[in-house]
């Protein structure tokens, strides 16, 4: 039984819909609790709807790529994207964020602290920025990253098991 799976799906948002699917047959195919698959799907999602949202697919060939491992200890998501040197604020952003989730001793701080501010936001704002706070905190991963040779961006998400 293989202990990882690698998919891919066009940039469309309806195809997210396959990716939960997919990556979720192959997480409970191999034992993990329902919960545990309801929070590594949720991490998947959202990390392919950040791919999605953010990156650049300028070739029609261009996919979004996800990977899952399953350690003996540790489950790794990486999703990965095409980018271009228009991104260097995103990847900024994506830095500050990710950077913030870790100052803080446990995610759920992270979260209350991002929620206190979705809150006072006005409804027609619709970003919420809740997305990696909901990896860290209810996926329990600690979230990395980075850019590779031929400027794809990884975003990798790392949970205990």
């Amino acid at each position: 039984m293989s202990k990882s799976i690698k998919l891919e799906i066009k940039p469309k948002w309806d195809e997210i819909e396959k990716i939960r699917n997919k990556s979720s047959q192959f997480l409970k195919s191999r034992g993990f609790s329902k919960d545990m698959v309801q929070a590594f799907t949720m991490v998947i999602s959202e990390l392919v709807e950040n791919s999605i949202k953010y990156g650049k697919f300028r070739s029609p060939g261009n996919k979004v790529l996800v990977e899952i491992l399953v350690g003996a200890n540790n489950v790794i998501v990486e999703v990965s994207n095409p980018i271009d040197q228009s991104d260097l604020k995103n990847l900024k952003a994506l830095d500050k964020t990710i950077q913030w989730i870790r100052g803080f001793q446990n995610p759920l701080e992270a979260y209350t602290e991002r929620l206190n501010v979705v809150s006072k936001k006005p409804l027609k704002d619709e970003s919420s920025g809740l997305g990696l706070v909901r990896v860290a905190y209810e996926g329990k991963a600690i979230l990395d990253f980075f850019v590779s040779d031929n400027s794809l961006l990884n975003v990798s998400a790392l949970a205990k098991c």
